[in-house]
């Protein structure tokens, strides 16, 4: 399958999963195209032209040909120069590689990736918190984000690819998204009056176990096995972790229990402030869960890909 194909099919897979709705995700593509379409001349030449057709900033292309076929994909997590050495090395020594593909954003994907943020809005607005309230408290969390990444050499990565001429892609909200919806239909399903149900959920999953296996369990951060779930908000996709004052709104609206991949000492604090339940189901194997129903996805289109594990990827077909 060409890169271009892949590329197309996480998007319109990202979508289709994205926990905003589709009309949010249309809304946000019609607003771009307006706010394209005002620009002077000068200012479209320099426009990301992707971005008004491809939601998520940080999933997208970095290197190589659109037209290159693929069929044996390099995936890691965290993907730098050092793993793309990794895979000359291993080109040079006769393994076929024709894509590497990380999950977490580099090179233009990372510099832009802060707008990727901005899907909080709308998931945040999902859970009961009014969206006058969300845009503010969001718009806050992408100018912090976003002065964090400016000072950042993101063109290493892009550079390292050209130079080992080797086809570079990354794949996160698109995934993340993926991994959010999934869990939160399960939760939905599952109806689980205790914590404890939900860990017992996790462990169901061969991504989680896994992590069991290596000492990265899902565990109870705040609460405990029979403290009661209330309202389940599984919260994994929207770029990063969300802005503090979330959690106060969160609690107000009747969330009783988050559901994270990771959560900062500082956030942790003002989810107890709040009494409320939090369980961090793990980061690596929640980013494993999202790529891998993605990858399921992508060879119901291609066909069986061979996919190289590196950088704590871990492929669990389904």
């Amino acid at each position: 399958m060409k890169l271009k194909d892949i590329q197309d099919i996480f998007i319109k897979e990202g979508i289709n999963e994205d926990p905003r709705g589709l009309n949010a995700v249309e809304a946000d593509l019609l607003k771009r195209k307006e706010e394209y379409n005002a620009l002077s001349s000068k200012k479209k030449e320099i426009y990301d032209i992707e971005s008004l057709s491809n939601p998520y900033y940080d999933s997208r292309i970095i290197y190589g040909d659109p037209d290159t076929n693929a069929k044996a994909i390099l995936v890691g997590i965290d993907i730098e120069t050092q793993e793309l050495l990794l895979a000359k090395n291993l080109m040079n020594s006769g393994r076929k590689i024709d894509l590497v593909i990380a999950h977490h954003p580099e090179g233009y994907a990372y510099s832009t990736f802060h707008s990727v943020i901005g899907m909080q809005t709308d998931i945040l607005n999902n859970q009961g918190i009014p969206i006058n309230i969300t845009e503010k408290i969001v718009s806050e969390r992408i100018r912090e984000v976003q002065k964090n990444v400016l000072p950042k050499n993101n063109e290493r990565i892009y550079d390292a690819a050209k130079l080992l001429n080797i086809s570079f892609m990354t794949a996160h909200s698109v995934a993340d998204n993926h991994v959010a919806s999934f869990l939160q239909r399960e939760i939905d399903t599952l109806k689980p009056v205790y914590l404890k149900e939900i860990i017992e959920l996790l462990d169901r999953y061969p991504e989680y176990q896994h992590a069991t296996k290596i000492g990265q369990a899902p565990f109870i951060l705040c609460g405990s096995d029979f403290s009661r779930c209330g309202k389940v908000f599984v919260d994994m996709t929207g770029g990063t972790e969300g802005p503090l004052e979330s959690f106060e709104k969160l609690a107000v609206a009747g969330v009783g229990t988050i559901v994270g991949m990771h959560l900062s000492s500082k956030a942790a604090k003002e989810a107890e402030k709040y009494h409320l339940n939090v369980i961090l189901a793990g980061h690596i194997s929640s980013d494993n869960l999202g790529l891998n129903l993605l990858f399921d996805k992508l060879e119901n289109k291609a066909g069986e890909l061979e996919f190289i594990e590196c950088s704590g990827f871990r492929r669990f077909r389904r």
